[in-house]
């Protein structure tokens, strides 16, 4: 049965009423306990002001992007804005469910796998956390979890509403693995609903999401307000960085890396569908379909690398941000590490790096012979993002000439 325009447009506005009633329940909710006795330290700290539901329609960002391609240190140029709700990679729970659950479930199609991806998204750029339930093991209780992948990567997450004793650690360093669970204990779901509401940008970052074009049920949501960051990297650097994280999934390349020899049971179809993927995304971009239009931009890492705070500002600008000083600091500090190329690799989240350094770095890194032989699969993705190809070892590793061109990326209008 097809339904009308008419109904459709009943059913969205009802769907927002909802959503309406929901903000204003859980203000009122948050108010009850301010009104109580003053002793009543658990609530204190959430009768400010500033941690009540924000009163103006959210906006909301998705950093998409591939695996390795500097999408966790580009999050975190988010994640250090104070109006920002920043959540690292919460895809990763749909894919850990489908992957520990029956065979017959794990033999689901990609757009099923899609679907359940742009539910979650959806639920979580309307703040309800709750929804993660569905896929979070082991299960949670009283709404309460302590497997929430990559917490501390979130500073909305480890701090005041959701984390009142980690207030004070917080002001002076950025989460991490250690203190964030040790200091915070396990995440309330609903105060990090709470947290969410009361903040005017919900971010996300994920590599999860095959092509743009998967996205644009969400950008055509009256519900959202999506801009969408695609980053992209050149993808010879990308393998050489998904070899040096995860040794055991890419031996074979590790192996034909240090010896020169092509192994028979070398998979190259992982890097062939990242190109694939990528291409596909840009090319979509190009054609500046209405769905995409003020809602896309396309960076490249390694512009972002080469001058970072210039990028950052225009990333803040396209989503509207203001850029602050306390990003700037982070900028300064996390793109002129000391860290040598050589440990760089030992945390394979690590967003403190020599930022220029390690944008080429990949060229001291990878086998002339798995160079060419990307270069072979990937030839239309380097050539459209402006990558240039390398024909001899000597040109591989001449550092002093480099194989990014010079590009602009306007956001599509």
């Amino acid at each position: 049965m097809e339904c009308s325009w008419k109904t459709v447009l009943l059913l969205v506005c009802a769907s927002l009423g909802v959503q309406y009633t929901a903000i204003r329940t859980l203000r009122d909710s948050l108010s009850g306990p301010c009104r109580g006795e003053a002793g009543y330290s658990r609530w204190a700290a959430l009768c400010d002001d500033s941690w009540m539901p924000f009163e103006f329609p959210q906006k909301h960002i998705l950093l998409f992007a591939t695996t390795r391609s500097g999408s966790s240190f580009t999050g975190q140029l988010l994640n250090h804005h104070p109006g920002v709700f920043y959540v690292f990679e919460p895809l990763y729970h749909v894919q850990q469910a489908f992957t520990n659950s029956s065979s017959w479930l794990r033999r689901l199609d990609r757009r099923t796998l899609l679907g359940a991806h742009r539910d979650l998204l959806l639920n979580l750029y309307t703040c309800d956390l709750h929804f993660m339930e569905n896929y979070i093991r082991p299960e949670t209780q009283d709404h309460i979890t302590s497997s929430l992948f990559r917490r501390s990567s979130s500073h909305a997450l480890c701090s005041p509403p959701v984390c009142l004793e980690g207030a004070d650690t917080a002001a002076f360093e950025p989460p991490d693995e250690t203190w964030c669970p040790k200091k915070c204990g396990p995440l309330n779901l609903t105060l990090a609903s709470m947290s969410c509401l009361s903040r005017g940008h919900v971010a996300i970052k994920t590599v999860r999401i095959p092509e743009v074009g998967d996205l644009r049920m969400l950008t055509e949501d009256p519900r959202l307000d999506l801009k969408i960051i695609h980053l992209v990297r050149d993808p010879r650097a990308i393998l050489t960085s998904r070899i040096m994280a995860f040794s055991d999934q890419f031996r074979a390349w590790k192996i034909w890396n240090a010896t020169g020899r092509q192994p028979r049971y070398v998979d190259l179809s992982q890097i062939t569908s990242t190109c694939n993927d990528m291409a596909a995304s840009v090319e979509t971009s190009l054609q500046r379909p209405a769905w995409l239009q003020g809602r896309y931009l396309l960076v490249r890492y390694e512009d972002l690398a080469h001058n970072p705070e210039a990028k950052a500002t225009e990333i803040y600008r396209f989503v509207g941000l203001e850029m602050e000083d306390r990003v700037r600091m982070w900028i300064v500090k996390n793109t002129n590490s000391n860290v040598s190329t050589s440990s760089e690799w030992n945390y394979k989240f690590s967003t403190t790096r020599d930022s220029k350094v390690t944008a080429e770095s990949w060229r001291l890194r990878l086998s002339f012979d798995i160079v060419r032989t990307v270069q072979s699969l990937c030839n239309d993705t380097l050539a459209l993002l402006g990558y240039r190809q390398v024909h001899s070892a000597a040109e591989l590793r001449n550092l002093s000439h480099s194989l990014v061109e010079h590009r602009i990326f306007q956001p599509v209008t």
